[in-house]
């Protein structure tokens, strides 16, 4: 009896294309984490749900996978890899240079409901810095934000950051503290619900006269300086927060890169670990698929599982959402990973003699696809123009005996008959080149 191939709701399969696609991103945001000294680390899928609950708040540990073990242990799978860092910090502070630099590029679990680039199982790609509270700190892990979607070519983003703790002094003046993680939960719904479902959240729970002053201090201005000059004036004047948040606005500045940084007092985050600046970026020409790339600052995360003091500050690029918003911009790329070169089987008795060019042009840096089977010519180019290959490379039992290979430049058509191994490698590079400039 046939079993179905079928798959859980929210859990993927990703073809060649795709994966290869989301591997050169990968590869991409490594390359700019590691420009900035960050180092790779890694944690279990699973921890003791200890360690998970009741960190990303009541949603999210409903949103758990939790199971218990062949060994009745209570155990969770992660939900995201901010948590389970700050354990991995507590068991290794003694093996570490403090502050530590990480990122980590893994997938993560949540079974909550799916949408348009949101799904049950989905891949993080976090960095952060833990053992400062420096604003330096705060400045570079933003920073690194903005450079790691250049080097990916993308320009048209803003990243939009606010500050807890200006919003705790303005809760605190209003007399309503006590309610801040139900005001801030409220607020994150604005995008969902809009102001006016908002505001019966909000009236709900601090009564009208409060929620109006809210609906006011996440109103933002047209301008980063303005809405820091409203909500310094809410919060009872200028003080540390808005001075952190002034001395940002003066690094962005210096580089010349303001304008892509939004100062948005409505943006909270959902997580409860939030202590300082929070931040969420979207693309300009479509807000609606959400933020590609969040985080914040968490100065108290690590405490639960260690007496010293190890405040951090860390995003989190979501790779899932960005390929899909990627994708409905017509922006996702899908041939990185393919071969360079497939090398046809045209006699099965040279197959170790096939494997022998593929590695003259390893050597040389190429990427090569040995075909297996004797086939008619034709299938074999066609099965090469469906893998991507730009050149096909041939090689009978006359070209053999003589020491050379014949080549097509499967985008040109160009044909290149009884040429030595070295003209064929120097082709090749040339071909490449014209390829990739």
């Amino acid at each position: 009896m046939l079993i179905e191939p079928k798959i859980l709701k929210g859990f993927r399969d990703f073809l060649p294309p795709e994966a290869a696609a989301r591997k050169n991103i990968q590869h991409t945001l490594e390359n700019i984490f590691e420009s900035f000294g960050f180092q790779p680390i890694d944690t279990p899928v699973l921890e003791y749900t200890e360690v998970l609950l009741g960190k990303g708040g009541g949603e999210t540990d409903k949103q758990m996978y939790r199971f218990l073990d062949q060994g009745n242990r209570d155990v969770a799978m992660r939900f995201d890899l901010t948590v389970p860092f700050a354990r991995f910090m507590a068991r290794n502070e003694n093996d570490l240079i403090i502050p530590f630099k990480r990122y980590h590029i893994d997938k993560v679990w949540r079974g909550e409901n799916t949408q348009r680039g949101r799904y049950r199982e989905f891949t993080q790609c976090d960095f952060d810095i833990v053992g400062t509270d420096s604003i330096s700190a705060d400045f570079e892990i933003l920073l690194m934000m903005y450079r790691s979607f250049e080097a990916l070519g993308i320009s048209d983003i803003t990243i939009k950051l606010n500050h807890r703790g200006v919003f705790n002094r303005f809760l605190e003046l209003e007399g309503i503290q006590e309610k801040s993680t139900e005001i801030m939960r409220s607020i994150d719904k604005l995008s969902k619900l809009g102001p006016d479902k908002v505001r019966e959240l909000l009236e709900a729970e601090v009564g009208t006269q409060s929620a109006e002053k809210i609906l006011t201090y996440i109103q933002p201005k047209d301008n980063y300086l303005d809405t820091l000059s409203m909500i310094t004036e809410l919060s009872g004047g200028e003080n540390e927060e808005t001075l952190r948040l002034k001395s940002l606005y003066d690094g962005f500045q210096g580089l010349e890169i303001q304008d892509r940084f939004f100062l948005d007092s409505s943006i909270m985050r959902g997580l409860d670990y939030y202590t300082g600046i929070v931040y969420e970026t979207f693309f300009d020409k479509l807000p609606e698929i959400g933020s590609v790339c969040s985080g914040g600052r968490y100065n108290d995360l690590a405490s639960l599982y260690t007496k010293t003091h190890l405040p951090g500050v860390g995003s989190s690029i979501g790779l899932d959402r960005l390929m899909a918003a990627l994708q409905e911009l017509g922006r996702a790329g899908s041939s990185a990973g393919s071969a360079d070169i497939g090398i046809f089987c045209l006699n099965e008795k040279l197959s170790t003699y096939y494997h022998f060019l593929a590695e003259q042009f390893r050597r040389e840096g190429f990427k090569c696809d040995v075909f297996y089977e004797q086939q008619k010519l034709g299938r074999q180019f066609k099965a090469a123009e469906k893998k991507g290959l730009p050149i096909a490379l041939i090689c009978g039992e006359d070209e053999q005996a003589n020491s050379t290979v014949s080549m097509k430049d499967l985008t040109t058509r160009a044909a290149y008959n009884q040429i030595s191994l070295q003209e064929a490698i120097s082709t090749a590079r040339e071909i490449i080149k014209r390829i990739n400039s």
